[in-house]
């Protein structure tokens, strides 16, 4: 059995994060179960991963899900229903990134990522706010990136989702008011094992004169999760500056 995790400013709240096993998504996933939450970990491909995540998250219950299916979506958040009694919060975090020229995108490489990057979110954000309004609302945060805040030429089409997950964040704020709060937290260069020269390029560019962490994208998450209603339909760029210049 799994040792109980501390008390916190989230005891007692349940919180689903998608793409949760790896990455940005598992440093979310490990810093709600400090404060207390009672995690909700979602995967797909990754289930090593996962359960390592689920472990060092105190047990945390596994949800595995194809983001790019309407109905699997549906059928997991019924799932979190029976197994978990009740949603208060969720992270749209899951997404894929991708770089072409724009002359070279075909309607494939399009629907790869906006099936999860843009409609997945939309749908999620749809089943958990009829969840949350069974319990008197909640909190939504999208994880959206600087690519939807600057132009790069290589990545239109990821661009254009994470700009739109800005907007239909913005509008859901507005639709799903007073009981539910809907932000967005945009990322910069956060480094990992795979960073690439141009990833390299851009640290060297940021004001703060290195690349983040999964853990100060997980600071931002938790004030969206524990902030009150009168804090919705905001962007907080967590990326060192670079959005700026």
């Amino acid at each position: 059995m799994e040792s109980p995790l501390p008390e916190g400013p989230l005891a007692g709240k349940t919180v689903l994060v998608t793409g949760a096993a790896r990455r940005i998504g598992r440093g979310i996933a490990l810093r709600l179960a400090r404060e207390g939450a009672r995690v909700a970990l979602h995967y797909h491909g990754s289930e090593p991963e996962a359960q390592r995540t689920a472990a060092e998250c105190g047990g945390a219950e596994l949800f595995r899900c194809n983001l790019e299916s309407v109905a699997e979506i549906g059928r997991m958040f019924g799932a979190v229903q029976e197994r978990l009694g009740r949603l208060d919060g969720l992270v749209n975090n899951a997404a894929r990134f991708t770089r072409f020229g724009p002359l070279e995108i075909t309607e494939k490489d399009w629907d790869f990522i906006h099936s999860v990057n843009l409609k997945a979110v939309f749908f999620c954000c749809q089943n958990a706010a009829r969840l949350m309004r069974q319990t008197g609302g909640g909190h939504i945060v999208n994880i959206s990136s600087l690519g939807g805040i600057r132009p790069w030429a290589e990545h239109a089409h990821y661009c254009a989702s994470k700009a739109g997950v800005i907007m239909l964040t913005r509008a859901l704020a507005k639709a799903f008011a007073p009981e539910i709060t809907v932000n967005s937290v945009a990322p910069g260069v956060i480094p990992f094992d795979d960073i690439d020269a141009r990833g390299l390029r851009m640290i060297e560019a940021t004001p703060a004169k290195r690349g983040g962490t999964p853990e100060e994208i997980a600071d931002a998450v938790v004030y969206f999760l524990k902030a009150s209603n009168f804090v919705t339909g905001q962007l907080l760029a967590v990326d060192g500056g670079l959005s700026q210049k």
